[in-house]
């Protein structure tokens, strides 16, 4: 429930900026109703022009949503021994903020997909009301929206939550040197690529400290 409010003015944020950017209130909430994925949307829209660009459009959705390759391999050990349409099913829900309730509630002793799938039908449910009251509001362009940083709510709410489930010392490492890769990413690379660049950084260099410090 915590994450609802900043899923419901990101969603909003959504909505108006879609509207800004030339689509139909209808089109709008039929991407929040079928993709589901908030970054993601809002990259679609900085490349929404006629006639669309495929391929551009595929490549910067790829490169953000990779990320979710990640998350969804820190969950494989949770979900095994579950049917297959659990999992998948499962997944379909998968974001950035129920996943780390899942994560934290894991780290307490509880293995419960219940927090994957739960949450993120309430924020499904959130988002798609809150992108269709975005778009019938309109008024606002998406410059306007960037200008608000409405499209930074969640970030920075997934920031603050981010940090709650730091370990202590054994996750600075793996944290700075994700931090820096993506911060070189986002110079060096094509947009939208630094998510996955700096996430695969971290982990390599969170399993290299692990390597080091097994004895034998």
């Amino acid at each position: 429930m915590a994450v609802l409010p900043p899923v419901f003015v990101f969603g909003v944020a959504f909505g108006i900026a879609a509207r800004g950017a030339g689509l139909e209130g209808w089109l709008a909430a039929l991407m929040s109703v079928v993709v589901f994925a908030g970054a993601a949307q809002f990259a679609v829209l900085d490349l929404w022009t006629t006639p669309v660009p495929w391929l551009p459009l595929l490549v910067a959705t790829f490169a953000i949503n990779a990320r979710h390759i990640l998350l969804g391999a820190s969950l494989r050990a949770l979900c095994r021994g579950l049917a297959p349409w659990k999992v998948y099913g499962a997944m379909t829900l998968l974001s950035d903020l129920n996943w780390a309730a899942l994560i934290a509630a894991e780290r307490k002793g509880e293995r419960d997909l219940g927090y994957l799938v739960g949450g993120g039908l309430l924020m499904w449910a959130t988002w798609v009301a809150a992108t269709v009251i975005g778009a019938v509001a309109g008024g606002l362009t998406l410059d306007d929206v960037k200008t608000y940083a409405l499209d930074l709510v969640l970030v920075a709410f997934f920031a603050t939550t981010l940090v709650g489930l730091r370990r202590g010392r054994v996750d600075d490492l793996p944290w700075l040197v994700a931090g820096l890769a993506a911060m070189g990413a986002v110079w060096f690379l094509p947009p939208n690529w630094h998510v996955m660049v700096g996430g695969l950084a971290g982990g390599l260099a969170g399993l290299l400290r692990d390597e080091i410090k097994r004895p034998g």
